[in-house]
């Protein structure tokens, strides 16, 4: 696939006023500090879409894109982030998981963990979640620029091997660098074939 366009379409908290379900929509979540607004932009060909900071946790909203006039991108609130107030990080999560839990055109949540690290808590007890609700989702191991292949695809072993305490077999997964686009065809070809199969939900159905 190739990103010809990617809009900004709308910030909000709130799920009932999101953008009408009528489209693919495909979720990237994961901890503050995972490089998830530069991934975005390194995805759409954008270095301006995603906000991007020094700061972990700029992203407080659910923020949608829509790319090639055909699918949503959505940009989550990071979690796990320390600084934030027990309150900020409480109303996050309440507004994030809803979302996750109800939007009928979400085709699948990317879960972005840092290759650098081995498997941390945060991360698995997020997987064992969306597990538990029935979420369709895959792995995305972003910054495999900022150390050796081989301790990035260490700690990929490790996350899966851990994550089949919850689960019995685990989802793909893809090994990704904002720098140098590794990783990004692969991911937009997922995206695509998935794109394939949407059938739009009639909301008043349901």
């Amino acid at each position: 696939m190739i990103v010809k366009t990617a809009t900004f379409i709308s910030s909000n908290t709130k799920v009932d006023k999101l953008p009408a379900a009528n489209l693919p929509e495909y979720a990237f979540i994961g901890r503050s500090n995972v490089g998830k607004s530069s991934l975005i932009n390194a995805l759409t060909g954008n270095r301006h879409l995603a906000k991007t900071s020094q700061t972990p946790g700029k992203t407080q909203l659910i923020n949608h894109f829509l790319i090639n006039g055909a699918w949503y991108l959505v940009d989550l609130p990071g979690y796990g982030f320390a600084k934030a107030s027990k309150s900020s990080r409480a109303v996050w999560e309440k507004f994030i998981r809803r979302y996750l839990s109800i939007r009928e055109n979400l085709q699948c949540v990317f879960v972005l963990i840092d290759s650098r690290h081995e498997p941390q808590q945060n991360d698995l007890d997020f997987c064992r979640w969306l597990g538990e609700k029935g979420i369709s989702f895959l792995l995305v191991f972003t910054k495999a620029d900022k150390s050796s292949l081989a301790k990035a695809n260490s700690n990929v072993r490790k996350f899966h091997q851990a994550l089949l305490q919850w689960f019995e077999e685990t989802p793909p997964h893809f090994l990704t660098s904002a720098e140098s686009r590794l990783g990004c065809e692969q991911l937009l070809t997922a995206i695509d074939e998935i794109n394939s199969n949407f059938q739009p939900v009639d909301v008043k159905d349901r």
